[in-house]
């Protein structure tokens, strides 16, 4: 049986906020401090939680449209979930090899949302992209993501091209 599309769009919300926890988990408890590309990479995760929480929110509100709005919503969260493969990739291949992100386009982008001075404890980077590489379980940090963002943008794909 094939899993209905409100089903998929509650899992891949978890599943992000899940991500998130484990990061911030890893930084309070384990002490791995995350440089520009990590937080940056929450923030997508964080994005992607809000964007199948909207859809579901939009499939519930109206029964006729209930397939196009969980459609839209699951685009925009493959479409970030896309964003986040790039950003785990960058991170690994060419931020990591860099001594400072400091104004990379992650630092940008985290300095613009203000979301690094407004909840410090989670959006800011207390390292460099080189000082921040960390395995876990013997696999760099970053593939975790990449994986997990992986995974969502399929679910999203799936969701989007779902029959109703």
């Amino acid at each position: 049986m094939i899993p209905r599309a409100p089903v998929l769009l509650a899992g891949m919300a978890v599943a992000s906020l899940l991500a998130l926890g484990a990061a911030l988990l890893t930084q309070h408890v384990g002490g791995m401090m995350p440089c520009a590309w990590c937080v940056m990479q929450r923030l997508i995760f964080v994005a992607i939680a809000a964007s199948s929480l909207l859809a579901l929110l939009l499939g519930s509100m109206n029964a006729r449209s209930a397939g196009a709005g969980q459609r839209v919503g699951a685009a925009l969260a493959g479409l970030l979930a896309g964003c986040g493969m790039a950003a785990a990739l960058w991170q690994h291949f060419v931020a990591s090899a860099s001594s400072s992100c400091n104004m990379s386009f992650a630092d940008r982008v985290m300095g613009f949302t203000g979301l690094d001075s407004r909840w410090p404890e989670v959006f800011a980077a207390y390292a460099s992209c080189a000082e921040a590489k960390a395995n876990l379980a013997g696999v760099p940090y970053e593939f975790w993501s990449l994986a997990l963002f992986a995974l969502l943008a399929l679910t999203a794909l799936r969701v989007t091209l779902q029959p109703r």
